[in-house]
């Protein structure tokens, strides 16, 4: 393979590792990890262009504050004193404007440019799909992703030295839902045996599950969790901080969302049968 692309696909890479993921859920990038990766030596050069990409910003009509927060931190100087050191929290949107505004004779700026232009184009074009989706459309498109979560989150947990994931699960579930497991879920949910409770939420629990899932995992590689009890206390933790950012916010609470009158297996059951007519 080209030695070219395969620098060009790490580079990418590492755009993504440096990603972080904030209380709400929503991503963004510190602007002094960002300044390494562009390969900027001097905060002092690289903030000149942050401004640029604010006027850029400005000149496009969006909210400066939106895309790039002030995130000062005080950080040792030795001797035991401390200063502020100026720092940002990045948008998708700041770190293509900053891309776009910094040196193109450096490769890596010219990578930044075509990665966060992409990136935020596949984001506009999503989140208007989205936004355009039914109520079961939407569901289909957040069980697939509470799938594939719980699928990574239990690598990660196993990993951890879960080996009991029902319990596992369940204290995530008692953290989000005030104490009940997956079969309080169902039994109020008025499921049958076994019957998935995740394919019997509607989009705006399966949202508030996939939040609880995502920092899961992500606390358990961040914190090297290494044990059941910690892993299953980890879960507990995230759930009920999951829980009481719905309640800060004004939100419903997961247990107080209606049932769908069907579940997304009686839905692909519908489509099925819809399909075989058709034929």
């Amino acid at each position: 393979m080209n030695k070219q692309i395969i620098k060009i696909r790490d580079t990418t890479k590492i755009f993504e590792s440096i990603k972080h993921i904030d209380e709400y859920g929503n991503e963004y990038w510190d602007a002094r990890e960002l300044q390494i990766v562009l390969d900027y030596k001097e905060w002092r050069k690289f903030e000149n262009v942050i401004d640029k990409a604010k006027s850029a910003c400005i000149l496009s009509k969006n909210n400066v504050y939106d895309h790039f927060v002030s995130a000062d931190k005080m950080v040792e100087i030795g001797s035991e004193a401390r200063r502020k050191q100026r720092d940002y929290k990045l948008s998708r949107y700041a770190c293509y404007l900053i891309a776009q505004n910094g040196d193109s004779r450096k490769k890596s700026i010219a990578l930044a440019q075509t990665y966060f232009a992409v990136q935020t184009r596949k984001q506009e074009i999503s989140e208007l799909e989205y936004s355009e989706l039914s109520e079961d459309e939407k569901r289909f498109y957040q069980r697939n992703l509470t799938k594939k979560g719980n699928y990574s989150l239990n690598q990660t947990a196993k990993n951890a030295g879960v080996k009991n994931f029902d319990k596992f699960h369940n204290f995530g579930y008692k953290g989000l839902y005030n104490g009940e497991t997956a079969d309080d879920i169902a039994k109020r949910k008025g499921l049958r045996y076994r019957e998935d409770i995740l394919d019997n939420m509607g989009s705006e629990e399966l949202i508030a599950n996939l939040f609880r899932i995502s920092q899961t995992e992500q606390k358990l590689k961040r914190e090297n969790i290494n044990s059941e009890n910690a892993a299953n206390k980890t879960h507990y933790d995230v759930g009920k901080e999951v829980r009481n950012t719905i309640k800060r916010l004004g939100g419903i609470m997961p247990e107080d969302l209606p049932t769908p009158k069907k579940s997304i297996k009686e839905l692909e059951k519908e489509k099925k049968d819809k399909l075989t007519k058709l034929r």
